[in-house]
C-alpha cells in the first residue's frame, strides 16, 4: 500500500460516518465519471446533502467542506450488480437461506423483494468490493422439502437459468427487485416489480416440452392477460375464464403487456434471440435479454430493436448446444454494434464483485475502457430505469461513489472508501470482523507441548 493511500485510508477510517448534510470534497482524484464528462485526469467532486453538486478539473473545495485528498486514487460511481441473488441467498447449500425462486405453486406473481434479508452478511461483503446497488432476479426454484443441509441447485452463475425445473413449474420465474447496499438500511428495496423474468431456450423447452411449445405458451399467456383485462368484471363476479394462469399471475403480467414493465428473457442461442425479438415486436413488449452468449451473431438486430443485454463477458466455452458460439469478445462486438451492454459477475455468495473483473476481461478482448466502466455502472442504471438517480458522477445525482486504490478493473485494486447517498459506509463485513477478532488475541498464545 502506498503512503498516500495509507494516509487516505487512515483519515477515512478515523472520521465518523458522513452525515447526509455534510459537505464533502474529493480533490486531486482521477475521476471515471461514466457520464458525458468522461475521464477527468485530476479533478474535484463536491457532495452536499447526499447529492453531487460539482464535478470538474480545477475546482476549489468549498469553505467548511471535509476534504479528502485522493491523489493517486480513482473515484468512480458505485458498481451496480445487474442481475444477482444478493440479499435473497445466504448459504447456497442450505435451503432455508435461499429465497430465489417460487416453486411450482406460483409463477408470474412471485415477488422476490419479499424475501430480501437486510441482515444478510453478503450485503456488506459486496459493499466492501464497491457494489452500491443490485438488481435481484428470480431463478428456477429448488423444489420442495429436504434436510437443512441438503445440497440444492447451483445458482451462482448465469447457467442457473438452464437448470431443470420442478414438475408443474411456470414458464415465468417471477418479478425482479432493486436494492441498495447501505449499512444499517432495514428496508433496502428501492423498487419492486422491476421486471418479469422468463426462461426460454433449453430452459423453456424443459418446462413446455420444446422451444416451439414454450413460445406458444408465452403467447397464450399474454393473450390470457389481455382477455382478463377486457373481462375483469367476469372474474370479479366469481366466474372463470379458461387460463393456465392464476388470477394473481394474470394481474402481475398486466404491466408487461402494457409495455410498462420489461420482460427479462434468459436466452442464449442466436436463433432463439431472433425469435424473441420478433415476438417482442408482435406483442409490443419492452425487452431485456440476459445470457446472450451468441448475442454477437445478432448484434445488428439487437441494436436496431434497442434491446439491452446483461452478459457474463467471461462466458467463452460451449457449455451447451445453445452456447456453441460463446466467445470472449462478445461484449466488445455487441458494444461496437450499438447494443447497450451491462456486464455481470456471478449471482451470489461473495462473487458479485466479479463484475468489475469481468469488465476488465472485456477490455482485454476489445471493449473500450470507458465502455467497460459504463457496463458496470451507468448501463445497468439505464437498463433498469434509475439512471436519473445513479450510475454516473454527474451534478444532481445521488452520491453513490467508490474511491479505489487504483484501476477499478484490476484484480489487485480495492476500495479505499465507499459512499452511498453521500454517507461513508463502515467496513463491517463479517470477514473483517472475524479478522479483527482473531488477528490480535487478547492474551498470550497457549504454551506449546512437545
Amino acid at each position: 500500500m502506498s503512503r498516500g493511500i495509507l494516509l487516505t485510508a487512515l483519515l477515512l477510517s478515523a472520521a465518523p460516518l458522513a452525515a447526509s448534510a455534510e459537505t464533502l470534497a474529493f480533490t486531486n482524484a482521477k475521476i471515471e465519471t461514466a457520464g458525458p464528462a468522461g475521464e477527468i485526469a485530476n479533478g474535484t467532486v463536491v457532495i452536499r446533502d447526499g447529492k453531487i453538486v460539482a464535478v470538474g478539473a480545477g475546482l476549489a473545495a468549498p469553505a467548511g467542506a471535509r476534504v479528502i485528498d485522493a491523489r493517486g486514487q480513482v473515484l468512480s460511481p458505485g458498481v451496480i450488480a445487474a442481475s444477482s441473488s444478493l440479499g435473497v441467498e445466504e448459504v447456497e447449500g442450505v435451503r432455508s437461506t435461499v429465497d430465489v425462486g417460487s416453486g411450482s405453486e406460483i409463477g408470474a406473481a412471485f415477488d422476490i423483494s419479499y424475501g430480501v434479508n437486510p441482515e444478510s452478511t453478503l450485503i456488506p461483503l459486496s459493499r466492501e468490493h464497491g457494489v452500491t446497488r443490485a438488481v435481484i432476479t428470480p431463478v428456477p426454484a429448488r423444489g420442495g422439502g429436504g434436510d437443512e443441509d441438503e445440497t440444492v441447485q447451483d445458482t451462482s452463475t448465469l447457467t442457473a437459468g438452464k437448470e431443470a425445473k420442478s414438475s408443474g413449474a411456470s414458464l415465468f420465474e417471477g418479478q425482479a427487485a432493486m436494492i441498495r447496499t447501505a449499512s444499517g438500511d432495514t428496508d433496502p428495496v428501492f423498487k419492486s416489480n422491476a421486471a418479469m423474468v422468463v426462461d426460454l431456450g433449453e430452459a423453456g423447452a424443459r418446462v413446455a416440452g420444446s422451444r416451439g411449445s414454450a413460445i406458444v405458451l408465452l403467447k397464450s399467456a399474454l393473450e390470457d392477460v389481455r382477455r382478463f383485462q377486457r373481462n375483469r368484471s367476469v372474474f370479479d363476479r366469481g366466474a372463470e375464464i379458461p387460463s393456465a394462469l392464476t388470477r394473481d399471475d394474470l394481474e402481475a403480467l398486466i404491466p408487461v403487456v402494457e409495455g410498462r414493465t420489461p420482460l427479462l428473457v434468459r436466452v442464449h442461442r442466436a436463433s432463439d434471440i431472433r425469435l424473441i425479438l420478433r415476438l417482442a415486436r408482435e406483442e409490443r413488449l419492452k425487452l431485456i435479454l440476459e445470457g446472450a452468449e451468441e448475442g454477437w451473431m445478432v448484434a445488428p438486430d439487437l441494436a436496431a430493436a434497442g434491446v439491452p443485454v446483461l452478459i457474463d463477458s467471461e462466458a467463452d466455452l460451449p457449455e451447451s448446444f445453445e452456447a456453441l458460439g460463446s466467445r470472449l469478445d462478445n461484449a466488445a462486438r455487441l458494444q461496437a454494434a450499438g447494443v447497450l451492454v451491462a456486464i455481470e459477475g456471478s449471482r451470489g455468495f461473495n462473487n458479485v464483485r466479479q463484475a468489475r473483473f469481468n469488465a476488465g476481461t472485456a477490455v482485454a478482448n476489445g471493449m473500450s475502457y470507458p465502455a467497460a466502466i459504463a457496463s458496470i455502472t451507468l448501463n445497468p442504471a439505464k437498463i433498469w430505469g434509475f439512471a436519473d438517480k445513479a450510475g454516473s458522477i454527474e451534478v444532481g445525482k445521488e452520491a453513490d461513489l467508490v474511491l479505489w486504490s487504483g484501476d477499478p478493473l484490476e484484480t489487485q485494486t480495492y476500495p479505499v472508501a465507499v459512499f452511498i447517498g453521500g454517507k461513508q459506509q463502515p467496513q463491517d463485513a463479517r470477514i473483517l470482523k472475524l479478522r479483527d477478532r482473531y488477528a490480535k488475541p487478547a492474551g498470550p498464545y497457549p504454551r506449546q507441548y512437545n
